[in-house]
């Protein structure tokens, strides 16, 4: 930012020495400053390149050569409620060393930092300056801070520094309410509108029939802004449920729903053979071909998570009405869904795994209905893989590793032993290891339609000993050592039972 030094009758000198007459030091410097003595004097030396060691960087004036810094501010607009906080945040690196920081809104000064802190009155403590990047926090937001914001710094031994960015502040959305001019209508001789009022400000206005959204055609208008739907000559499938979400840039609300109760005349049955017999004249009322050859397309390309998709359902033949379904249940829209066209399109903002399934449309009129199947195979992957198989065998054993991953369709998979040796396979072998075995496995699943590449790692340790555990030939030893030393103890009791029986036999024969 430039402006014109102040006039003055002082001549500049032609080298730099100090000034007596302003009682201020000069040293040589690379950068022209405006030497100041005092609020209503200044001195421009617009040659001579002075800097004075004393003077304020605020009341500085730059030469036309001097440039104003790149923009230390993010790209606006800041959005923020009002009654809430707000932060600029400059880019600077913390600990810069600022020599001034001057804030605005629009022409005014908010902040100033120069030595100390110097806050407007107005914004007195409702602003927080953080001194180690120079950015700003302003509380308690009205209305009337929505606007521009601008920093000036000057930082030492650097030169200036600015930014710009613009603050936009909103009334949160609340009480959405929608009135309706009739609620008892006569079909194709009435006419209704609904309004839709909110609390908040910088509103939007959306109409939705149902989950689907309303647009503007011959019989539907769509005025003030989008806060009035007027409906001419209603049918019987106007009677809604209605609703207006409200929406602003910070936060959006939805009204209730509203019915409209609409009477059909005085033949309101309407039978298929009220229809064929009374067509003439009630030409309006009946349709005049049956639904055939319903379909549900897609005209985008493959299902892939993370992708936007498109299903559409049609018909040949009068259609009246059309119903979506998932499985055997009626579709429950999620956020990544929305019906438009009057339900004919289907469309997901960004496909994920659990929108795969079978969808079923269902046209109908009067006379008939078709139903109309897709079923969607929603592609993604590779991911979590995964290794199984042993980390630790004995020289001479044999080892199996299997790779796996989540993918649709299967991903494909690349080995990278330690060996080197490329192996394209899911399952990898080794017979008769060696020490040189061990390692590291890497395993890369794949999937070509997606793109996409995901890897595990595997360590095996191959170890001269054998693992702790007893083979059969260890078990047959225990078993036969067992048995040694069972029969060592029977015969030592054999022994000692009959010794005893000898010894009573021999006192009997004495007595």
């Amino acid at each position: 930012m430039q402006r014109k030094c102040q006039p003055s009758n002082f001549d500049c000198p032609d080298k730099c020495e100090p000034l007596a007459a302003l009682n201020i030091s000069v040293r040589k410097c690379r950068t022209t400053f405006v030497l100041r003595e005092n609020r209503d004097y200044f001195v421009c030396c617009s040659f001579v390149f002075c800097r004075v060691s004393t003077v304020d960087p605020l009341s500085l004036c730059l030469s036309p050569g001097l440039t104003e810094g790149a923009g230390v501010l993010p790209d606006g607009p800041l959005n923020a409620a009002v009654r809430e906080t707000v932060m600029f945040t400059t880019n600077l690196t913390p600990g810069t060393p600022f020599q001034s920081v001057t804030w605005k809104f629009g022409p005014e000064n908010i902040f100033r930092f120069y030595g100390s802190n110097l806050t407007a009155p107005e914004y007195e403590g409702r602003i927080t300056f953080f001194m180690s990047t120079g950015s700003l926090e302003l509380r308690n937001l009205a209305l009337t801070d929505r606007g521009d914001y601008s920093v000036d710094m000057f930082i030492a031994e650097a030169r200036p520094q600015s930014g710009r960015t613009r603050l936009d502040v909103y009334e949160p959305v609340s009480n959405v309410t929608v009135t309706s001019s009739s609620t008892e209508l006569v079909e194709f001789n009435s006419s209704v509108s609904l309004s839709c009022s909110s609390s908040g400000s910088s509103l939007s206005f959306l109409w939705l029939n149902s989950s689907s959204e309303v647009t503007g055609s011959d019989r539907v208008q769509i005025t003030d802004g989008g806060s009035t739907l007027t409906i001419i000559n209603v049918t019987r499938y106007d009677q809604g449920p209605f609703r207006c979400r409200v929406s602003n840039p910070f936060s959006e609300g939805t009204s209730k729903e509203v019915n409209l109760s609409i009477s059909f005349g005085k033949f309101s049955f309407n039978s298929i053979y009220f229809c064929s017999c009374f067509y003439i004249f009630h030409l309006i009322f009946c349709p005049t071909e049956k639904v055939s050859g319903a379909s549900v397309t897609s005209p985008s390309n493959l299902p892939i998570e993370g992708n936007s998709f498109r299903l559409i359902c049609d018909a040949a033949g009068s259609v009246f009405t059309r119903e979506w379904r998932k499985g055997v249940l009626d579709l429950t829209l999620t956020v990544n869904m929305t019906l438009t066209n009057n339900n004919r399109e289907l469309s997901f903002s960004s496909l994920n795994k659990e929108d795969k399934g079978d969808y079923s449309c269902i046209i109908s009129n009067p006379l008939s209905s078709e139903e109309a199947k897709y079923s969607m195979i929603v592609i993604y992957g590779p991911e979590t893989v995964q290794i199984t198989g042993p980390s630790q065998i004995h020289v001479g054993g044999t080892f199996k590793l299997t790779c796996s991953a989540a993918s649709v369709p299967t991903a494909k998979y690349t080995w990278m032993p330690n060996t080197g040796a490329i192996v394209n396979s899911a399952v990898i072998y080794r017979n008769n290891t060696e020490l040189y075995d061990s390692g590291n496995y890497y395993c890369e699943a794949r999937n070509d339609i997606t793109g996409r590449r995901s890897s595990a790692v595997h360590e095996l340790t191959v170890t001269h000993t054998v693992p702790p555990g007893c083979s059969g030939g260890c078990i047959a030893g225990i078993v036969i050592a067992v048995l040694v030393v069972l029969g060592v103890v029977a015969a030592i009791v054999w022994y000692c039972f009959h010794n005893k029986k000898a010894v009573q036999r021999k006192k009997s024969f004495t007595t």
